[in-house]
């Protein structure tokens, strides 16, 4: 089902912490709400390939590091943007993931959109992230294939900004400041988190 009109918000930010559901949440975003869905970490598993480079979480820290401090904070947004403003006329609005720097949420607010925080239960989350590791190609795979003290220490590291790091570097505490919506998915029921991004967003069906 395809639902759209001029009540919903022309730009969604998605964030939240790891193999919380931000993919997910984008897909039904499109699927049902007919936005078109940018994931900006894919814009950087599209540059580490071109560099022959493996798509672990520190070389996309580092990748998305480097861009912001050539051209600014909010960079992977704009680049987003830029992919929307060519199909405008196709979709009701952007849905973006994932959002890993604080400017990243404010450069959604200024466009006038709305920033989603999702959460749940970090032994959940690590269960689903190798429940689904065959679904995510083979490179993801092996970077996924980690203990669950090693997720949890990806995620501290990308939660807080490093000691001496600058205002390039991730900080997922400070997004989910800025965050305007807060969703808590601790199933891998689809229809579930639809429901939620219905109510969040005030959609009836």
């Amino acid at each position: 089902m395809i639902i759209s009109g001029n009540m919903l918000p022309p730009y969604i930010g998605l964030s939240g912490t790891n193999a919380s559901g931000k993919d997910s949440a984008g897909n039904i975003l499109s699927q049902e709400f007919n936005y078109l869905f940018v994931s900006v970490t894919d814009i950087l598993r599209q540059e580490l390939k071109k560099q022959k480079l493996s798509f672990s979480r520190e070389n996309m820290r580092s990748l998305s590091a480097e861009w912001r401090r050539v051209s600014g904070n909010a960079f992977l947004i704009d680049k987003a943007v830029d992919l929307f403003s060519e199909n405008t006329k196709d979709y009701v609005g952007l849905v973006m993931a994932s959002l890993r720097n604080p400017s990243e949420a404010d450069r959604v607010h200024a466009l006038g959109g709305v920033v989603i925080w999702l959460d749940g239960d970090p032994r959940t989350r690590y269960d689903r992230l190798q429940a689904n590791l065959a679904l995510r190609g083979a490179n993801r795979s092996v970077n996924d294939q980690i203990s669950f003290q090693q997720f949890l220490a990806e995620e501290e590291a990308e939660m807080y900004r490093p000691s001496g790091g600058d205002s390039a570097t991730l900080s997922l505490i400070d997004v989910k400041k800025k965050a305007d919506i807060f969703i808590e998915n601790n199933t891998n029921d689809l229809a579930d988190l639809t429901s939620k991004l219905q109510l969040a967003l005030g959609v009836k069906v």
